[in-house]
């Protein structure tokens, strides 16, 4: 794979990276198609479309299988944390969500920080960077007593059969007490972990019966719908057993390497839970990278579909619903981007690079990697351009409204900085 090079022109480099691998996955690929954009009638960027990683190149770690809404692959971080930086460098992203480019990092022996003003981002992305010993996991597990007198505080029926509520509301009791109390330890947070990633999905890997896709959760009122209309009632699901059962799932290609390399980058993390806007914690001039991707407008409601996790992790989900950047108007959220990159600027070391990957939204109609592009290059940042990975068709592509697959294909485009 390509090695870091801090004098690389990236210009250069994208334009040619289908052949500059010399690798037999990039040998049938056609040079990356250029072209320019401009911004604001006063400034071109350019523009490099191609297929930057490929099928074999798509298997990911499965220590990353943690269902999150709108976010992006593995190999999105990986391409650029491999491009860009060396280990040891510091890698960040100020909207970790399932903590995608987190644990891609320290799979690469990069350290890492990551803020995300919603609190469920540190308890799907830390417990992965701190993998348990499977029997030990298995005997805490166990240890958890089933509890049939914890009253219900909503009424959460339509979704799970009353013995497996008993068992999530005993395992919610459980860690609300261990946090409560301040032992919650590593174990304890992967079953906090795991246990929010199983509560609701389409098939029997999750506790309640079939609904929406795991990466969010409907209402009660709609879940009664969706019951009438398949004729279904909520079967007994065994929910110490789905959650081994993930623990494996997660675990099953991760060497002893990496194990260790996760909790070495582990012990010297930094996890915030901050406005990306106001992130002073983080030192000028020390990350090398940022790779990341914001909320999208009002396109995808974090909070609402995630009402469900908060209340098993005994969180408020309306006052984080508030703090999270949902603008309706695209002025409101290039103002709020502003702001971010006010702080990314201030970050990043010199000849530190900042990757944004950001989506067409409305119809295509909003290109909100130009208006991203405006932003960087106001913030002092150089644009080095617009990457756009270009991938094979999926059926699920325009599913929030993303239309750039209408010529067959799905795209990630990711805006390019360089801090000079």
């Amino acid at each position: 794979m390509h090695q870091s090079n801090p004098n690389i022109d990236l210009r250069n480099y994208l334009s040619n990276y289908a052949f500059s691998l010399g690798d037999d996955l990039f040998s049938s690929f056609s040079t990356t198609r250029i072209e320019q954009i401009a911004i604001d009638n006063l400034l071109t960027i350019p523009k490099f479309t191609n297929e930057f990683w490929t099928s074999k190149q798509r298997q990911a770690n499965s220590i990353h299988e943690v269902s999150y809404r709108a976010c992006f692959k593995p190999q999105l971080p990986k391409f650029f944390i491999e491009l860009l930086t060396k280990p040891g460098d510091v890698v960040y992203d100020p909207f970790a969500g399932r903590g995608t480019t987190v644990i891609e990092a320290a799979l690469l022996n990069r350290n890492v920080i990551a803020n995300d003003i919603n609190p469920l981002s540190e308890i799907l992305c830390k417990p992965r960077l701190f993998i348990p010993d499977f029997n030990s996991l298995q005997k805490r597990l166990n240890e958890i007593p089933i509890r049939n007198e914890i009253k219900q505080d909503i009424d959460l029926t339509m979704f799970f059969h009353p013995d497996t509520l008993n068992e999530i509301l005993s395992i919610r009791s459980y860690l609300i007490d261990k946090k409560n109390s301040g032992i919650e330890d590593e174990i304890d947070m992967w079953i906090r972990m795991i246990t929010t990633n199983r509560l609701t999905g389409h098939s029997k890997g999750f506790f309640s019966v079939y609904t929406l896709p795991p990466n969010q959760a409907v209402t009660q009122d709609q879940q009664k719908k969706i019951n009438l209309k398949r004729k279904q009632v909520p079967e007994y699901r065994d929910t110490k057993k789905i959650i081994l059962k993930k623990a494996k799932a997660l675990l099953k290609n991760l060497t002893a390497d990496q194990i260790e390399r996760l909790k070495t980058i582990g012990t010297k993390a930094v996890f915030l839970n901050k406005d990306s806007t106001e992130t002073e914690e983080i030192k000028s001039n020390s990350v090398s990278l940022t790779v990341t991707s914001p909320p999208f407008l009002d396109v995808v409601q974090y909070a609402r579909d995630n009402w469900l996790r908060c209340w098993f992790n005994n969180l408020n989900a309306e006052e984080i619903g508030k703090k999270i950047t949902m603008s309706k108007k695209v002025e409101d959220w290039c103002s709020v981007m502003s702001g971010v990159f006010k702080q990314l600027y201030r970050i990043t070391k010199p000849n530190g690079y900042v990757a944004f990957e950001v989506g067409d939204v409305r119809g295509g109609k909003i290109k909100l990697d130009e208006y991203i592009a405006d932003i960087g290059i106001r913030q002092n940042f150089n644009c080095v351009g617009i990457m756009v990975n270009e991938q094979s068709f999926t059926k699920t592509a325009n599913i929030w409204g993303v239309t750039n697959n209408s010529k067959g294909t799905n795209t990630n485009k990711i805006v390019v900085f360089k801090k000079l």
